[in-house]
């Protein structure tokens, strides 16, 4: 994120000794991004954070993809298989090079520490709360939150309830819309939502443990390292790396006298990708307008709406954890019947998250036995 934060002890200077009460040194660890050339947080350990004392084997992952024909398409998640704690119960939907689009039915807390070494993530909360655990600090997650773990930190999530999660892994970094932000970092003052509705870690105590069990995410597949000390050892940190909190509720809907395009309601941004977020909100007020969208031809992206709850105005057959995919190519818009309907009416209460891609997305094969294929017909008018 691009303001500064502090927790715990740190030193005046980075850099320089920084030393207990019985004068024996911490390790100071940099924690960067793009080598030394972007944001960074510095954070200071107990212990040395690089003793490996066991490399455990890899279990690989490869996304079997389907070679199906180019269509639209309605995944009922809901309706998948899944369990176990939120890494393990992840079921890989939609892929490219920028992107994984999953989802998880998470039933089990985590017993393992987990680095993604080659993306960054975000969480969507659609139910379920619990305990998000890192080297940054703690914060409990609850519907609607947007959780944003950036590539490198290590982490854990205690469930309280079970959980539906809609997990997106991103190859590059994943930040605020640059149409929202100053040339400093700071949000605008037309951003639909400011830093206060941003929650950052709470920090806690040093953990300091012996030997334990980190997953580390690689591009090959997950890897399992036994740490020679508990990597939650902080005594402080500062700088601009850390996971944070957004909550889909926070965010403040830019509404108009005539429809307004989906721009408006970005939320994040990825390399290759933007997450937008639809509110419940206020329909436009031109004496003559329509507040269904009109029929859109994405000639350079695909579309993917998450619906969450609530009505949505455009669609028929929509159920709470649906995903409609609309590739390139094709053009969709409201099914017949749902832009007369739509006449008159003052506001909505859907409640959905949408995904464009910059690049095809490849369809994995878990999506087979829960993909609608009569979806792509239900336009024709009968």
């Amino acid at each position: 994120m691009p303001f500064y934060q502090k927790r715990g002890e740190i030193p005046n200077k980075r850099h320089i000794q920084f030393r207990d009460s019985k004068k024996n040194l911490y390790w100071e660890e940099l924690i960067s991004r793009e080598g030394f050339s972007n944001i960074y947080s510095n954070v200071y350990h107990l212990n040395p954070p690089t003793g490996i004392e066991a490399v455990g084997k890899m279990n690989k992952i490869k996304i079997a993809s389907l070679d199906e024909a180019h269509r639209h398409r309605h995944i009922k998640t809901a309706e998948l298989n899944s369990t176990g704690d939120l890494v393990s119960s992840r079921i890989p939907l939609l892929h490219n090079s920028d992107i994984i689009i999953s989802k998880s039915h998470v039933t089990d807390s985590m017993k393992s520490l987990y680095r993604n070494g080659c993306a960054d993530e975000l969480l969507f909360i659609h139910s379920g709360t619990g305990t998000f655990k890192s080297n940054f600090g703690n914060m409990h997650i609850k519907p609607g939150d947007y959780l944003i773990i950036p590539r490198g930190v290590i982490w854990q999530i205690d469930i309280n309830e079970e959980m539906k999660v809609l997990a997106i892994e991103s190859f590059g970094p994943i930040k605020t819309p640059d149409r929202y932000r100053n040339e400093f970092g700071q949000l605008l003052e037309h951003s639909p939502f400011s830093e206060r509705d941003i929650i950052t870690p709470e920090f806690s105590d040093a953990i300091n443990d012996t030997s334990i069990e980190v997953e580390v995410k690689l591009n090959a597949g997950i890897q399992t390292y036994s740490y020679q000390y508990h990597p939650f050892d902080l005594v402080g940190w500062d700088g601009y790396y850390f996971p944070y909190i957004f909550n889909i509720n926070d965010f403040m809907p830019i509404t108009g006298k005539i429809h307004q395009p989906p721009p408006v309601h970005q939320t994040f941004q990825g390399r290759g990708f933007v997450i937008c977020s639809f509110v419940p909100r206020l329909f436009d007020y031109h004496s003559e307008s329509i507040p269904a969208p009109y029929a859109h031809s994405n000639v350079d992206s695909d579309e993917i709406i998450y619906y969450v709850e609530g009505e949505f105005m455009s669609r028929r057959g929509i159920e709470q954890g649906s995903i409609t995919h609309h590739p390139m190519g094709l053009p969709h818009g409201p099914q017949p019947g749902k832009i007369e309907e739509s006449i008159g009416a003052l506001e909505t209460n859907e409640l959905a998250v949408m995904i464009d891609t910059f690049k095809p997305l490849n369809i994995a094969k878990s999506c087979i036995e829960i993909d609608d294929d009569k979806y792509p017909f239900s336009w024709t008018d009968k």
